[in-house]
């Protein structure tokens, strides 16, 4: 009787070693999304900064100092590849600035192809309706900023990279109609939901030639908390 108590004792403990051992994944996942795989919500997209002027993000706020060596719907590209006038990794760790206002939604490694990859989400008024468009910079060497920071007009957030030393360094830039952490192609034949990034800039720099703003120092890089704002 003794022996089938013990039997049964120990048959009970390895079989909650087994479940325990199998569920622990499960109790021990974590309760919230990371902040770059969350759409925004209705009260995010409210408290958004209205990004009333854009720039370009490299060289001068006009964009002076680079070229666009592939453009938008060249070859099917979905946006524009900027590099410095050197050619080549002249441009190698330059400086990547904010096109505009606006909260970093994605902020990492993308993984082969494209190596760091920073997306903004911005709030922009078009004819007296508020909408969101967001700007894309690939192929970045180092990320200055994390995803739920909130960025100004020309503060530098990343540098010109190489996707890991698989091209020369250049930037890919995008400017899209989205609001989501979605990196997705850098080709398609269909545009649906990509805009012309420098036509874009183009008709929304919305201040004086002089307005300048540019900023090379680094940012904090501290996550945004909504709980501690006032």
């Amino acid at each position: 009787m003794k022996r089938a108590a013990f039997y049964f004792a120990l048959f009970t403990v390895a079989l909650l070693g087994m479940l325990a051992w199998r569920l622990a994944p499960e109790l021990t996942r974590p309760t919230h999304l990371d902040p770059a795989f969350q759409i925004p919500s209705p009260f995010e997209l409210a408290s958004l900064p209205l990004a009333t002027r854009f720039d370009f993000p490299l060289g001068s706020e006009h964009g002076a100092l680079a070229y666009n060596a592939q453009r938008f719907t060249e070859n099917h590209h979905l946006g524009d590849d900027l590099n410095g006038i050197g050619g080549e990794n002249s441009d190698l760790g330059d400086p990547i600035y904010a096109v505009a206002d606006g909260r970093v939604l994605l902020a990492r490694d993308a993984g082969s192809g494209w190596g760091n990859v920073i997306i903004v989400l911005h709030a922009i008024e078009d004819n007296g309706a508020r909408r969101y468009v967001q700007s894309y910079y690939g192929h970045c060497d180092e990320i200055l900023v994390d995803a739920g920071n909130d960025v100004r007009r020309g503060q530098q957030i990343a540098t010109v990279g190489t996707a890991n030393g698989q091209y020369f360094s250049h930037l890919h830039f995008e400017m899209r109609e989205f609001v989501t952490p979605f990196i997705g192609p850098g080709y398609r034949e269909k545009t649906d939901g990509w805009l012309n990034p420098s036509d874009f800039i183009a008709k929304h720099r919305g201040a004086p030639e002089d307005d300048v703003g540019r900023t090379t120092r680094h940012p904090e890089r501290e996550s945004r908390d909504p709980a501690a704002e006032p």
